[in-house]
């Protein structure tokens, strides 16, 4: 497989860089991407490195290394596109067009994205994030009641990770409640979870994909067996259908992904 080496640098973050960049990398599927982030290029003096390390990966993969940019300061690209890489900045390429269709010039504000600028969203995304860790695994169900979803299904089955991408991407306050044994003796929805019907939202799994995910925590245990596994997977999905609750099978589904959905479906409901 052939290799290219991709940089992606800002005079900011770099998260949006990083972001698009992976998108459209990921369409490329016979190549192997060495990728770099370089964050915070915000002089002359860095941007003039950032140029010697692409041309170091050029003289190394006899090509042009792929530059995905989000430079806002004009005079720090300038630099960067005197290097023998490909470069591709974001902001040039969509800033220009709409200030003609706004009629109002770009404010060239580096940080405006992932930055402090909305304090009010930013600290309900980190008061998120705390609601979302401090309801783990069926922790503190007397906080519920503040909860826009709850996330139920089997233990390993993706809650936790899908709570705090909510949460820290977009403030969120999400909870995750684990269906244990004893509760699975019943067909009915555990009753600390019944008075928040309206918030549940199920994830399921592909058996083979528990056993191996448990396995690497409890290697060789009846946690990790089919049996097990099997059985746990066969009455959560009862409960959720009996129950309609709504629910989604993330085997193959990234965290982005199941995070998505969910949103759309909270977005679909009737507002109390």
């Amino acid at each position: 497989m052939k290799k290219r080496h991709v940089f992606c640098i800002s005079d900011g973050t770099g998260i949006t860089a990083n972001s698009l960049g992976h998108a459209l990398l990921s369409q490329f599927e016979q190549t192997e991407f060495i990728q770099t982030s370089l964050p915070y290029i915000d002089t002359p003096e860095k941007a003039r490195d950032v140029c010697q390390k692409i041309e170091e990966a050029f003289t190394k993969d006899q090509a042009p290394p792929i530059v995905f940019s989000t430079m806002v300061k004009p005079e720090l690209l300038k630099i960067i596109k005197k290097s023998p890489g490909l470069t591709l900045d974001f902001l040039e390429t969509f800033i220009d067009p709409l200030e003609k269709t706004l009629q109002e010039k770009s404010s060239h504000t580096v940080g405006r994205s992932h930055g402090m600028v909305d304090y009010a969203t930013y600290k309900r995304r980190i008061d998120a994030l705390n609601f979302s860790l401090n309801t783990d695994d069926g922790a503190s169900i007397n906080q519920y009641d503040k909860a826009d979803v709850i996330l139920i299904g089997v233990s390993r089955s993706g809650k936790t990770p899908t709570s705090l991408y909510l949460s820290l991407q977009f403030g969120l306050f999400v909870a995750n409640y684990p269906i244990t044994d004893h509760e699975l003796e019943s067909t009915t929805l555990p009753s600390a979870l019944q008075p928040y019907q309206n918030k549940l939202f199920g994830l399921t799994i592909d058996v083979g994909r528990l056993m191996a995910i448990r396995s690497e925590r409890r290697p060789n245990s009846e946690y990790a067996s089919e049996k097990q596994c099997a059985f746990e997977l066969n009455a959560v999905e009862k409960i959720l259908k009996r129950a309609q609750i709504p629910y989604l099978n993330a085997t193959h589904l990234s965290v982005e992904e199941l995070a998505t959905r969910i949103l759309v479906f909270q977005s679909g409901k009737p507002h109390e």
